[in-house]
C-alpha cells in the first residue's frame, strides 16, 4: 500500500473508524446503486416566464398528473382527479375554491390528505428512505414520514387515523396539505437541468431564481441572455445597457427597479431631458404583462427606451475598436450615418432613417458619450454591482453552471458548437490562444468565470467583462449562434433584409447524424449511446419542424416558453425527461393564467432502455463505487492491522 493510499485511508478511517462502520456503509452505497435512476428534467429557454415554469415544476411536466390516474383510475371521476392535480399545482387556491363551496372541510382535509399520502407514496419509491426525508419540510418531516411508512395492518389503521385527526384538530390542515404537495413535487424531480435562458423578454426571471435557489439539485448550462445578466452583473457597460434596452422594451420595469433594485430614476430623469420633445415611435415597449408596483407611463418608457439604446451603440463602438479579434467592425454603424440627410450607407447599399433624431451624438465623433451619459453609465453600473439579490443570483449561476456539462450520457449546451461550413471545429484565437471543439469552450468557461471574479469592478470604462458582452452576441460565440446581432437595423431601418441574422453552419449541420457523432466523440462521449441536448433556437413545430435533429442524437428542446414565441412556434415549450425506462419529450400547451393551470403535455417517448437503469448506471454511480471500492481497502488495512480499529 502506497504512501499516498495509506494517508487517505487514515482519513477516511475518521469517518469510518472501524470495520463494522465501514461496512455498514458498504452495504448501503451497494443498495443505493441498485435502486432505479432518478428521473431527470432539462428545461430550456424560460425567458423569465415564471407562472409557467413553476407551474410546470410542480406539476413535474405532467407525470404527476399521470400518476395521479394510475392510482386512482378506478376509484375517482376525471373531474376529481383533476381537482386532486390541481390541489398539487396549487394549494392555496384549491383550498380556497373548496372552501367557497358547501362541503364540510374537515372531510374534505381527511380525504385530501389520504390521496396526497397515496401520490407521495409513488412518487418516493426510486429513493432511498434517507434521501426522501431530506426533501421533507422540516415542521413536518417526523408526521410526512410516519403516514409514509405506516402500514395498513390492523396494528398500525388507528395510528394512522389518528395522526390525520390531529393534524385537523391542531386546525394545521392547510398548511400540511401546502407543504405535502410541495412535498411531491420535489420528490417527483430527482435532477434539473436549465439549458440557458432564464433572462429577458417575460415578466420574473428574478422568481425563477428564487424558486431555483430551494430545489435539490440544479445545474445551468448559460445562455447569451443569462451571460448577458452576468456581465451586467460583473458591471460591463455594453451588457448593462442591453440588459436595461430588452427589458424596457418588453416593459418589465417591476423587477428591474422592485426585483433587483436597480433604480431607474436617473435613466428616466436623462431621457426625458435629451428627447423631451421626440415621441421615439419606434421604441414604445411591447406589453406581453402588466407591471404591478411600478406604474408605466409608455410615453417615458419610450424615451428610456431609445435613450439607452444610443447609448449602447455608442459604448458597443468603443469596444468594438478595443477587441480588432471580435471581428466586429460590420457592428460599427453610428459613423455610417448622414445625419444631415438622415440616412445610412451599409454595404454600399444607401438606406433612410425611419428615426432621424439624434440630440446626443457628435456626427463628427459619434461613439463618444456625452458628459451627461458618461455619469448616467456611472450611476447605473453602481445599481448592478450594488443589487443584493441580484449578485446572489448571478454567484448562483456561476456556482451551479458553465457553457456545457456532460451528465449521464448526455451533451447539454444552448447554443452550439462553432463549425466551419465543412463541418470542422472552427478556430478562434483570442488573448494570443488559438482554441477549437471543446478546449475553446473550455477556455471562454474560464474567461467568463475571470470576467465576474477576477474583473476588479468595472473598470475604468466599464470594459472589465468584454468577453461576457461578445458572448451575447459574437458571430463565433457558443452561445448566440448566429453571424451578427441586427438590433441597430431593427430599430431605424425599414427594408427588412437588413434585419436577417444569419444563423452559423452548426444548425444545418447538425441534421446530419455523422457531425452529431463527431461533437459527442470532441466530448468524450460514446456515440452509439449518448445525446447532445441543445436550446436557443425554437422549433417550429406549426410549421412542420422536428424537435429530434441528426438521426435521434440531437434534441432541440426550445419549444417557446416566451410568450413573445409561441405564434412562430405553435407551442408553450418543451421538458425533456430522462428516467430509468425511457427518454421523452413533452410538449406544453399555453399557461393558462386565469385558471392558473395549463392543459397536460402531450409526452412522446423518443426512446426506450434495453434494461432499466439503475443508479449504478449514472455519474454518481460511478462515484459511489469508487467509495465502495475504497471501504473496502480500508475494512482490509483493519483485518491486516495497518491502520487500528477504534472500537
Amino acid at each position: 500500500m502506497g504512501m499516498v493510499n495509506e494517508h487517505y485511508l487514515r482519513l477516511l478511517s475518521k469517518d469510518f473508524p472501524n470495520i463494522k462502520k465501514a461496512s455498514a456503509e458498504i452495504i448501503n452505497l451497494m443498495a443505493i446503486l441498485s435502486l432505479p435512476k432518478g428521473t431527470e428534467y432539462f428545461f430550456s429557454d424560460i425567458h423569465g416566464e415564471h407562472e409557467a415554469f413553476i407551474h410546470m415544476m410542480k406539476s413535474a411536466s405532467g407525470v404527476v398528473k399521470n400518476k395521479i390516474d394510475e392510482l386512482f383510475g378506478q376509484s375517482l371521476s376525471s373531474e376529481e382527479r383533476g381537482r386532486l392535480a390541481s390541489l398539487v399545482y396549487h394549494s392555496e387556491n384549491e383550498i380556497k375554491r373548496c372552501k367557497s363551496e358547501d362541503i364540510n372541510m374537515d372531510d374534505w382535509y381527511r380525504v385530501s390528505i389520504n390521496h396526497l399520502i397515496e401520490v407521495c407514496k409513488s412518487v418516493s419509491t426510486k429513493y432511498t428512505r434517507s434521501k426522501v426525508r431530506k426533501r421533507l419540510p422540516k415542521d413536518y418531516d417526523y408526521v410526512i414520514d410516519e403516514l409514509l411508512h405506516a402500514d395498513e395492518s390492523v396494528n398500525k389503521e388507528h395510528y394512522y387515523k389518528e395522526i390525520i385527526n390531529s393534524i385537523i384538530e391542531c386546525q394545521v390542515a392547510e398548511e400540511f396539505i401546502i407543504q405535502l404537495s410541495n412535498t411531491i413535487s420535489r420528490l417527483a424531480m430527482d435532477r434539473l437541468h436549465i439549458l440557458g435562458d432564464i433572462y429577458d423578454r417575460g415578466p420574473h426571471p428574478d422568481y425563477i431564481m428564487d424558486y431555483l435557489l430551494e430545489f435539490h439539485d440544479v445545474d445551468f448550462q448559460w445562455g447569451n441572455h443569462d451571460i448577458l445578466w452576468m456581465g451586467a452583473a460583473a458591471g460591463n457597460w455594453p451588457c448593462i445597457c442591453n440588459a436595461l434596452r430588452v427589458n424596457i422594451r418588453y416593459n418589465n420595469l417591476d423587477m428591474m427597479e422592485v426585483g433587483y433594485g436597480i433604480n431607474l430614476r436617473s435613466l428616466a430623469l436623462f431621457a426625458l431631458k435629451a428627447y423631451g420633445d421626440d415621441e421615439c415611435a419606434r421604441f414604445i415597449p411591447k406589453s406581453l404583462d402588466e407591471n404591478i408596483f411600478v406604474p408605466t407611463d409608455r410615453a417615458l418608457e419610450a424615451k428610456m427606451h431609445k435613450a439607452i439604446s444610443i447609448i449602447q451603440f455608442k459604448i458597443e463602438g468603443q469596444r468594438t475598436k478595443a477587441h480588432p479579434e471580435y471581428e466586429m467592425d460590420d457592428r460599427l454603424l453610428l459613423d455610417k450615418i448622414d445625419y444631415e440627410n438622415g440616412t445610412i450607407t451599409i454595404d454600399g447599399q444607401t438606406y433612410e432613417l425611419r428615426d432621424k433624431n439624434f440630440p446626443t451624438v457628435d456626427p463628427k465623433d459619434p461613439y463618444k458619450l456625452t458628459e451627461e451619459e458618461e455619469t448616467l453609465m456611472h450611476m447605473l453600473e453602481a445599481s448592478f454591482l450594488e443589487s443584493e439579490k441580484l449578485q446572489k443570483h448571478i454567484r448562483f449561476l456561476y456556482s451551479n453552471g458553465a457553457i456545457y456539462k456532460a451528465t449521464n450520457g448526455n451533451l447539454l449546451y444552448h447554443g452550439c458548437i462553432p463549425m466551419t461550413p465543412e463541418g470542422d471545429f472552427e478556430e478562434w484565437t483570442i488573448n494570443g490562444v488559438t482554441n477549437k471543439g471543446k478546449a475553446l469552450l473550455d477556455y471562454l468557461d474560464a474567461e467568463a468565470r475571470k470576467a465576474y471574479f477576477n474583473g476588479n469592478g468595472a473598470g475604468e470604462k466599464g470594459d472589465a467583462g468584454d468577453i461576457l458582452w461578445y458572448l451575447w452576441l459574437g458571430s463565433k460565440s457558443p452561445l448566440f449562434g448566429k453571424d451578427k446581432m441586427t438590433t441597430f437595423e431593427r430599430y431605424f431601418i425599414e427594408d427588412k433584409a437588413t434585419h436577417k441574422e444569419k444563423s452559423v453552419p452548426y444548425y444545418k449541420l447538425v441534421e446530419n447524424k455523422e457531425i452529431c457523432e463527431k461533437i459527442l466523440v470532441e466530448f468524450g462521449l460514446p456515440p452509439e449511446s449518448a445525446h447532445i441536448l441543445n436550446g436557443h433556437v425554437p422549433v417550429k413545430l406549426k410549421d412542420g419542424e422536428s424537435p429530434i435533429k441528426g438521426g435521434g442524437l440531437l434534441f432541440m428542446i426550445d419549444g417557446g416558453m416566451s410568450k413573445a414565441y409561441q405564434d412562430k412556434t405553435g407551442i408553450a415549450g418543451y421538458t425533456f425527461i430522462s428516467n430509468s425506462r425511457y427518454m421523452a419529450l413533452a410538449e406544453h400547451h399555453p399557461y393558462n393564467k386565469e385558471q392558473q393551470e395549463g392543459t397536460s403535455p402531450e409526452i412522446k417517448i423518443v426512446e426506450y432502455f434495453k434494461t432499466r437503469m439503475t443508479v449504478a448506471d449514472t455519474d454518481i454511480g460511478e462515484d459511489l463505487k469508487q467509495q465502495v471500492e475504497e471501504l473496502k481497502l480500508l475494512v482490509s488495512a483493519y483485518q491486516k492491522g495497518i491502520i487500528k480499529e477504534k472500537i
